[in-house]
């Protein structure tokens, strides 16, 4: 049997995992030298490359050395989380990825952590030391302190570690000299990495991610962890709840490169995809057919914030949709729960209203995006976060925030995260930046990104991280303008936007379509406005000085789907169709929404 080696890459968001993996691919001789791959190989979803993120983990397989060596891609955001917990489950090692410049940020310390908690043996990788004003060795430092801190144990401490850059190709154990290729790093995996340790025992596996082949249906994917697999075997699948199914695999493939090979037969220790299980989760157990043993289940985080999911019933629904009914959004979100473990749905007392849970904002808006792709309309309220009772006290998710800025804006947004009940931890100095680390309630995130870019002129990068439940901070002020409601089904009349251009800033384009109860603006002041955008001008044949101005238009503002979802009120929602987001007023006729106001009141 060929050795192998199973090793999972972890890192901050964007401090360079799917470049390395396409340099050791490379390296490999995975392609033909007159093929072109392209960059960020297996980002390969159009979302992954719009964002420029890993959203789901992508397991590949080279051979360095007679070694086969399976690589697995996680995501760098806490939001998916989920994710990250799972996939750890298949490997033996980790190859830490460290910006050299920025050093371990708050990513850094949660993936590190899931890591050292199932005693993997850690591989540090410095990466980036080509960039200006970095310190390799501080870093280098930084990663053991950090280390120490998780409660690593004394053999997970004593960990290899290369310099180099992964987007020069390079990698070599003294980051001074610089090497021709990532050969240094694959000789450290080889050396440290332990091979899978196989007990005694009948078949177990785990299975800890899905695929799904419209050929095939669902695939189970998993790390054998003892006896062997073979095709046509007939096995007891074990369900988180202790309940089992008897089941037979039809298929067997192992990860081959970037694709998968069929074989007969997998021996214990590599990763493998099984076809032909019928009724099977992630977190289940595939046991021996006589004397079934569970795995222990896959625990995963809880979620800490939640949205409402309804059908699109704005006057223009079904316009660009194929799926708009109330069963075709229950039928996608309930398949989605299937792979996303980090999601939960709960139904609410009307059949057309569904509230989804999940990890974050981002990991909410990435499942809206991909539904919006693949044709479906629906909207959105605004995001709530969850509220408990811990001993009759009310408890609310704390993250970590850790905002990185030039030193001359760093008091303008201290201020801001101090207004939504942050308290600071540190600020540290990084050249002509300043990082600056706060404690905040996770309700005081939302809707900060926009004002703190807007207040750096886009300078600032915020990463922040779910901590603990901590007793309730008390209100946070919210939005302080009011909305801009259109009054009249039409269009957007550009000498219409023109005169009310004192009243506020715009959301929509001239001549473009609007409804009645549409958010089509911002208003200057803090109540909301019901203005008409479709007014034409009066045309006589009389002609007065100063009517024929030329209009002069601010350009509307235009949102990202997260942006959109951060800036809404309670009583907004967010009308999400493939080719448009549009902002509107639960209530969209006038007196319907001073009949709730006053109920409210």
């Amino acid at each position: 049997m060929k050795a192998i080696k199973n090793i999972a890459i972890i890192a901050h968001v964007d401090h360079g995992k799917t470049t390395l993996v396409d340099k050791i691919l490379h390296h490999c001789n995975l392609f033909r030298s007159n093929e072109t791959t392209g960059e960020l190989i297996l980002d390969n979803n159009d979302l992954e490359r719009e964002r420029g993120i890993t959203i789901l983990s992508k397991n590949v397989a080279v051979n360095y050395k007679d070694v086969k060596i399976n690589i697995i891609d996680t995501p760098g955001h806490a939001d998916f989380g989920g994710e990250v917990e799972r996939v750890l489950n298949m490997a033996d090692g980790v190859l830490l990825l460290v910006d050299a410049f920025e050093g371990p940020m708050p990513q850094t310390r949660f993936v590190l952590k899931k890591a050292i908690d199932l005693k993997l043996k850690p591989l540090v990788v410095i990466n980036k030391v080509d960039k200006e004003n970095c310190t390799p060795e501080q870093v280098h430092e930084a990663v053991f302190d950090l280390m120490f801190e998780l409660g690593a144990e004394e053999w997970q401490l004593d960990f290899p570690t290369v310099y180099g850059s992964a987007k020069n190709n390079w990698m070599s154990t003294d980051w001074k000299q610089e090497t021709d290729s990532v050969a240094p790093l694959l000789d450290m995996v080889l050396e440290h990495v332990p091979s899978p340790k196989i007990e005694e025992g009948n078949t177990q596996m785990l299975i800890t991610s899905l695929d799904y082949s419209s050929f095939t249906g669902r695939i189970a994917i998993g790390r054998l962890q003892r006896g062997h697999l073979e095709t046509n075997m007939k096995i007891n699948l074990i369900k988180r709840d202790g309940s089992q199914l008897s089941s037979r695999i039809k298929e067997l493939h192992l990860f081959d490169g970037l694709g998968r090979k069929k074989v007969e037969r997998v021996a214990a220790g590599d990763l493998c995809a099984v076809i032909g299980l019928e009724g099977f989760e992630i977190g289940d157990t595939i046991a021996d057919f006589e004397a079934p043993e569970a795995l222990p289940t896959i625990a995963i985080d809880e979620p800490t914030m939640s949205m409402l999911f309804t059908i699109n019933d704005s006057p223009f629904f079904g316009q660009e949709g194929k799926f708009v009914t109330s069963r075709h959004i229950r039928e996608r979100l309930e398949k989605e729960l299937e792979r996303n473990l980090a999601m939960r749905l709960e139904e609410t007392d009307a059949a057309d209203k569904f509230i989804v849970f999940g990890r974050g904002v981002l990991h909410l808006s990435v499942l809206i995006e991909t539904m919006r792709r693949e044709g479906y309309e629906l909207q959105i309220g605004q995001p709530q976060v969850i509220i408990k009772e811990i001993e009759g006290v009310k408890h609310e998710p704390i993250e970590e925030l850790t905002i990185d800025l030039p030193e001359h804006v760093s008091g303008k947004a201290i201020e801001m995260v101090t207004l939504r009940k942050g308290e600071m931890l540190s600020m540290t100095p990084k050249g002509d930046r300043m990082v600056c680390e706060f404690i905040v309630p996770s309700r005081g995130i939302i809707g900060l990104r926009n004002q703190l870019l807007t207040a750096t002129a886009g300078e600032a990068i915020m990463n922040h991280r779910f901590k603990e439940f901590a007793p309730f901070k008390g209100d946070i002020p919210g939005r302080i303008n009011g909305s801009l409601i259109s009054m009249e089904k039409g269009n957007a009349i550009p000498y219409s936007l023109d005169k009310l251009q004192e009243r506020g800033k715009f959301f929509v384009a001239p001549n473009e379509e609007v409804y009645t109860g549409q958010v089509i603006g911002e208003n200057s002041r803090g109540d909301d406005m019901v203005v008409n955008v479709t007014k034409t001008k009066k045309l006589s044949n009389v002609r007065a000085a100063g009517s024929d101005d030329k209009v002069k238009l601010a350009p509307p503002i235009k949102f990202s789907l997260e942006e959109a979802l951060e800036y809404i009120q309670g009583d907004e929602y967010v009308e999400v169709t493939p080719s448009n987001l549009r902002l509107r007023k639960v209530f969209l006729d006038e007196n319907e929404r001073k009949r709730q106001a006053s109920k409210a009141g």
